[in-house]
């Protein structure tokens, strides 16, 4: 038969039964003064549930000391179901395993306080006790915790899927009820793909990108954004109270969080407008990817010409043809293009290019032999970027 622990003579397990309630209130007083979330719950609760948990806990440890051994799984039920119920009022994991760390220290100090030397090897036992009880009481508390959080959340998610869906839908009965805001900035993304999510481990690695993206969209609002993503992008709607963010910002912001490049298109609108605006969006940074834009934020206004050249039309297909006589003459297409990007800078093309200057004059003096399109006329530059997006849309690769 294995001998009781014992202090000055008297069991543990016996000094400990005796005053459970008066230290069980001791301990919650002490987590309400030291653990500041535990400070902002009701009384009530404090009092009620926070206090039964605590005596059950040293109940628990009281038959641990007793028996030598830990206490099993059906014992500590009630424990995960209070932690289940934490989870449910918002409750930090971290704070509720504060509250049992401490509540562990606090009732050893006062358990041990008198402990002699003649007592040492039974508190050296009563010590490793407590150490595996909490072993087994943290594994059970964080189990407990972490699948009601999942649970919560995957309700969470279901439900902001149903809203996004039903915004994207125009499902005005699926909206009816819900409190929306005046407007939602509303985003077509594109990310490009993380070095990582090419390795092994690449489909956590998509989804770290995605995380971060989201969370970096998020700090631009105080509402939670409604995200319809995958890893290669899709839409983002933000709640908008006022003003939006600046939409260069954003990107630069996703774009440095996510460690890949990040093209945003955005147009702000009520809810009930959210389904035009998608489409719009959608189609605007289809053109800003048709059209090599760099990484960053754009608007309609921006790509004006660029999306008015991708609507059907037998414009396109004329204004892609005034640069064919310079299909036989590919230099002279590359530095036609490269002139008008670089703002009509003939040194920075050739910088470009690794031609000389001069080079530059003479293949577009043969571009407008060629085509009759002189691009040092103002009246004949519109034309040209006209029709140089339009065979960047129908033409073979450049």
């Amino acid at each position: 038969m294995v001998h009781a622990l014992t202090l000055a003579g008297c069991p543990v397990h016996e000094l400990l039964d005796r005053q459970a309630t008066r230290l069980a209130r001791r301990l919650v007083s002490g987590f309400s003064e030291q653990i500041p979330v535990y400070r902002r719950l009701p009384r009530e609760e404090l009092d009620g549930d926070i206090t039964f948990i605590t005596q059950h806990n040293l109940r628990l440890i009281s038959r641990a000391f007793r028996d030598r051994r830990p206490p099993g799984r059906a014992d500590l039920a009630p424990l995960r179901e209070s932690a289940a119920r934490r989870a449910q009022e918002g409750v930090p994991l971290e704070a509720l395993l504060a509250a049992y760390h401490l509540g562990a220290r606090m009732m050893s100090e006062w358990l041990f306080a008198d402990a002699g030397p003649a007592d040492l090897d039974d508190v050296l036992e009563a010590n490793r006790i407590v150490l595996l009880y909490m072993e087994g009481a943290t594994a059970a508390v964080c189990s407990a915790y972490l699948e009601e959080r999942e649970s919560l959340l995957s309700q969470e998610q279901h439900a902001m899927h149903a809203v996004v869906a039903a915004l994207l839908g125009g499902d005005r009965a699926a909206l009816a009820g819900l409190r929306l805001p005046p407007r939602y900035l509303v985003l077509a993304v594109a990310a490009g793909r993380h070095p990582d999510e090419d390795g092994p481990g690449g489909p956590v690695a998509g989804r770290r990108k995605l995380h971060r993206l989201r969370s970096a969209v998020q700090r631009f609002t105080a509402e939670p954004v409604l995200p319809a993503l995958d890893t290669a992008g899709g839409l983002v709607l933000v709640p908008l109270q006022g003003e939006g963010p600046e939409l260069g910002e954003l990107a630069r912001t996703a774009g440095k969080a996510a460690g890949v490049p990040v093209w945003l298109a955005a147009e702000c609108a009520p809810p009930q407008e959210v389904p035009a605006a998608a489409r719009l969006v959608e189609e605007v940074l289809e053109v800003v990817r048709v059209f090599e834009q760099p990484p960053g934020g754009y608007r309609l206004a921006d790509v004006l010409l660029e999306y008015q050249l991708t609507r059907s039309s037998q414009a396109t297909e004329l204004l892609a043809g005034l640069l064919d006589p310079l299909l036989d003459h590919p230099d002279l297409l590359r530095t036609l293009t490269a002139y008008l990007d670089l703002g009509l800078d003939r040194r920075r093309t050739a910088e470009l290019l690794h031609v000389h200057p001069n080079t530059v004059d003479y293949r577009l003096r043969r571009v407008v032999g060629l085509t009759g399109l002189d691009p040092m006329d103002p009246a004949h530059l519109q034309r040209i970027g006209a029709a140089l997006a339009a065979r960047r849309l129908t033409g073979p690769p450049q």
